[in-house]
Formats: structure tokens, sequence, C-alpha cells
């Protein structure tokens, strides 16, 4: 498993509001499962965007928090910058690379960790912690 660092609110439209595209200055040979981590850093403007509103920003929101793990997504495919064809969708800005993220899910409460620029490989601690909050809330909505 992999995690990348993500400025709000970008991270909480991830775990949210639906946002399927993660633009990136470089791409990655990795498929698979990723963490989504809240940085510290916000995009200040960003938050007023339509496409952000749009997706329910809110900042009174546990995911909309900063410094944590707020979600998980399978990190399916890459659209390479220079490919002329690509109809990536609102989320895709020109000149990325278009990370998409599929089977997004986020987690029932924000987990405090130290983040990194680009891919990084998270702890295993930082995994067990989210693969248990899974687990536990899976059981607890089987038991209700």
């Amino acid at each position: 498993m992999q995690a990348m660092s993500v400025q709000q609110p970008w991270a909480f439209t991830i775990a949210r509001g639906g946002k399927t595209v993660s633009n990136q200055d470089m791409p990655t040979a990795y498929r698979g499962p990723l963490l989504i981590h809240a940085s510290m850093r916000v995009d200040l403007k960003a938050c007023d965007s339509p496409l952000v509103q749009a997706a329910g920003w809110d900042p009174r929101d546990p995911l909309a928090t900063i410094g944590a793990v707020i979600a998980v997504a399978e990190l399916a495919h890459v659209c390479s910058a220079g490919d002329g064809s690509c109809d990536c969708g609102p989320w895709a800005n020109p000149g990325s690379h278009h990370w998409h993220l599929t089977d997004v899910q986020a987690l029932p409460r924000p987990i405090v960790a130290v983040g990194h620029p680009g891919l990084w490989q998270p702890k295993t601690s930082l995994t067990s912690a989210v693969t248990t909050m899974f687990t536990t809330t899976a059981a607890l909505n089987n038991a209700t």
C-alpha cells in the first residue's frame, strides 16, 4: 500500500465529493491501494471553487481536517500529461498527469499522520490502524 498527501479542500473532495482524478506533476507505475492523506497545506483559493462547493465542501466536516489520513482509494490508471486525447472530466487539469482513483472509502474518522511529498510508503502501524478502523466499523454495522 502507498499513500499520497493532498492539500485541502482537494483531499476532502476525493473522500466525500466524488473527485476521481488527482492532478500530479509526475506519472507513476504504481497501481493499487492508496491512502489519501490531507496535508498540512490548504489551497485557500480552491475553497471557493464551484467544483469544490458542488462537492459539498464543509470545513466543519471531520474529513476537512489537515495532517491526517482521511480515505483509502484504488489507484487504477494514470493518464499521461502529453496525451492530447485525454477526456478525464472536470477534475482534470490540462498538462497534468491524471491519477484515476476508484473505490474511494472515507475513513469513519481521520487518523493523524505525518505526510510526505509525492507517493510515499506509510508505516505499518498506520496501515494497520486504517484496516482496524474499517474492520471495527463493519463489525459494528453488522451487529446493528
